[in-house]
């Protein structure tokens, strides 16, 4: 199965945004599901604040897990994460218009009145696919 079909696959199973993206490149870093599902636990939904949508921090996190820095003054993978990063942001803002959760989705999730126009609306349904889809694309190329 391709990482587009198991990150859909996972949202579809009740995994937030940004598990069904992070752990669709999880094996391939050397990480188990399991491990990806609780590091990304708590950034879907713009980290529940309808901020930086949950699927793009995802696939930042498998860039970062990719190219991050891991040793002190290691400037060079340091600067390789940040261009990857940037790279990954400008080619998704291209395609969607924002990272932000709450312009995507056109509603902010953390307030209530609004949070039930989405549900009322399924955008949860229709525009999370759309952008967990290119989000992992996006990284897939990217990475």
């Amino acid at each position: 199965m391709d990482r587009t079909a198991v990150a859909l696959q996972v949202f579809d199973n009740k995994f937030n945004c940004a598990q069904a993206v992070f752990s669709a490149f999880a094996e391939d870093l050397g990480l188990d599901k399991e491990t990806a599902y609780k590091v990304a636990g708590c950034f879907g939904g713009g980290m529940r604040c309808g901020e930086v949508c949950g699927a793009v921090s995802g696939a930042l996190m498998a860039l970062g897990c990719k190219y991050g820095q891991t040793l002190p003054g290691d400037t060079a993978a340091k600067e390789l994460a940040s261009k990857k990063a940037v790279e990954f942001i400008e080619l998704f803002k291209a395609r969607n218009g924002s990272i932000l959760c709450k312009e995507l989705l056109g509603y902010n999730l953390s307030l209530p009145e609004e949070m039930k126009i989405l549900k009322d609306k399924n955008l949860f349904a229709t525009v999370c696919p759309r952008v967990i889809t290119d989000a992992v694309k996006i990284a897939g190329d990217v990475l």
